[in-house]
């Protein structure tokens, strides 16, 4: 009688665990779902430019690299933020890019040939200030000769 008895409760038991473990998975894919959203990686930098043209084209060569997600470029700050996802690319792609459609940024310079087919309201000044805070921005003494 008790060899009964505990085979009834093993099963039991089996059955309550698969239970959780159906419970645990659909946990585990949900916090799963979360971390993809998580892995988007924001920063900002500077690109060279005049106005809502120049705003046009380099937001459109940002966003046309696989695994942005936004780009918004600042005319006053000549400054743009974007939003990526770290696993489809990296920030000089990104740069890359801008640099192909003919704007310098902080760290490749624009394209010449693109740069002359920009129209003349684009074209803008090679030593322009970029990644401006809005305010009077300081002296960087890093790019003088001494």
């Amino acid at each position: 009688m008790k060899k009964v008895i505990l085979s009834a409760a093993v099963v039991v038991a089996l059955g309550l665990t698969s239970c959780k473990n159906e419970t645990k998975k659909e946990t585990e894919s949900s916090t799963t779902e979360m971390s993809k959203e998580m892995v988007m990686t924001n920063l900002s930098f500077g690109v060279r430019g005049n106005c809502g043209m120049c705003k046009s084209t380099i937001e459109k060569a940002a966003n046309g690299v696989d695994g942005v997600a936004t780009a918004n470029w600042d005319v006053d700050k000549k400054k743009i933020d974007v939003s990526f996802d770290d696993t489809k690319t990296d920030v000089m792609a990104i740069h890359k890019a801008i640099a192909a459609s003919g704007y310098d940024t902080e760290k490749v310079a624009g394209s010449e040939d693109a740069y002359k087919d920009l129209p003349g309201c684009c074209q803008y000044d090679h030593e322009m200030a970029m990644n401006q805070s809005g305010e009077e921005k300081e002296e960087d003494h890093s790019d003088h000769d001494h």
